[in-house]
């Protein structure tokens, strides 16, 4: 054998390649970070969130890159080296980038609507139902209170409280339930659609809402602040998040911090997502992933966050009814905590049955309700299970 053929061997002894067939989960990981990749790119399933975790994903499945390797520190050289992932990791696994995330969904979220129509804080709330039912099947299941509850928190469709929480509560679930959140989100405009048609009448979808009222300014200003004081003060629990929320949106609205709520919703939240996004995809190896716990985690993620659509929908029926059809159940599935995105799922059904149909801002308002609902529920959860 002459040289040039023994390095070739040698370099290839050395490369992934060689490494792949190690385990057929691993190449299964890598087909399902294409497929995700595929439906962020291709399909446009919010790519700002699914294009970073399945890339993560796929980063993740590769082997050999030593890209999670935790620090090593030699004292005789004065010299170390840590895995590139770790470091970004560790602003997941100390829910950091969490608390920035809801600065900047603040600032970019207008509580005009809610504060419109303040009956919209029923449909939030009613939206949280999954969060609780999934809590209690997983105690059926066999996981702790403290592993439910961080279960149950993925039907809020939140990923940033869902990590928060998790963080707390159950940290070596972390990523499965990390990935379900943010997996359930970014398919939001696939699994909320058949929801929302089989849970109402097409007469019912037809419905055109009334204009909202003008809200003032000073409504606006006062609204985060009050609310920061009295949901804090009740759930102290839950001040990483409200506190966060609620100061992006008053950077959004006192009118004398434009270039702060201008980084917070555009600079800095770009910046966080693509750590957040990476950090959650890199922790689904195939030996982590492929297990029957974490199997059992999507499927109560999914479960819970149909389930909390179907809460949000059929409270929404019943304000139809109520209202003698002024309501249309359709903004009730966007009680949950995806913020835009859940109330743009209910624009585009509306718009199908009825193209003069605008229900975008009425949306909105169970929107930002399921917003605070699911960080009120994950403080109430780690204040009960946090031991």
């Amino acid at each position: 054998m002459n040289f040039f053929s023994e390095v070739l061997i040698a370099i290839f002894g050395g490369s992934g390649f060689a490494a792949l067939p190690s385990d057929w989960r691993q190449v299964v990981m890598i087909a399902v970070a294409c497929l995700l990749l595929y439906l962020g790119i291709g399909k446009k399933f919010e790519p700002l969130l699914l294009v970073p975790i399945a890339f993560g994903m796929l980063l993740a499945n590769l082997p050999l890159t030593g890209l999670f390797n935790e620090p090593v520190y030699d004292a005789a050289t004065h010299s170390g080296s840590v895995g590139f992932m770790w470091v970004l990791y560790q602003g997941v696994q100390y829910a950091i980038y969490p608390s920035i995330i809801f600065m900047g969904i603040g600032a970019m979220t207008d509580f005009g609507p809610l504060l419109a129509n303040p009956m919209s804080l029923l449909l939030g709330a009613a939206a949280q139902l999954g969060i609780f039912t999934a809590f209690l099947v997983a105690l059926v299941l066999g996981f702790t209170p403290a592993e439910a509850a961080a279960i149950g928190v993925i039907g809020g469709a939140d990923g940033p409280t869902a990590i928060l929480t998790a963080s707390k509560l159950a940290t070596k679930l972390l990523p499965a339930i990390a990935i379900a959140a943010y997996s359930y989100m970014a398919l939001i405009p696939l699994i909320q659609p058949p929801i929302m048609k089989a849970l109402t009448t097409k007469e019912a979808r037809k419905v055109k809402m009334s204009q909202l009222r003008v809200v003032s300014k000073t409504e606006k200003i006062i609204f985060p602040i009050a609310v920061t004081i009295f949901v804090i003060l009740l759930i102290p629990d839950t001040a990483p998040l409200i506190g966060m929320l609620m100061l992006g949106n008053l950077f959004r609205e006192c009118g004398v911090c434009e270039r702060l709520s201008d980084t917070a919703q555009n600079g800095l939240m770009n910046i966080v997502t693509i750590p957040l996004g990476l950090s959650v995809g890199f922790k689904a190896t195939y030996d982590s992933f492929l297990t029957a716990e974490t199997l059992k985690i999507i499927a109560l993620g999914l479960f819970a966050f149909m389930l909390s659509t179907a809460g949000g929908v059929i409270f929404g029926n019943v304000m139809y009814v109520l209202t003698k059809g002024k309501v249309n159940p359709l903004i009730g599935s966007a009680g949950v905590s995806a913020v835009p995105m859940a109330a743009r799922v209910a624009q585009t059904v509306g718009q199908k049955e009825n193209p003069a149909n605008f229900l975008l801002m009425h949306a909105m308002g169970p929107n930002v309700a399921g917003v605070i609902g699911s960080a009120v529920a994950a403080g109430f959860m780690i204040k009960v299970f946090g031991g």
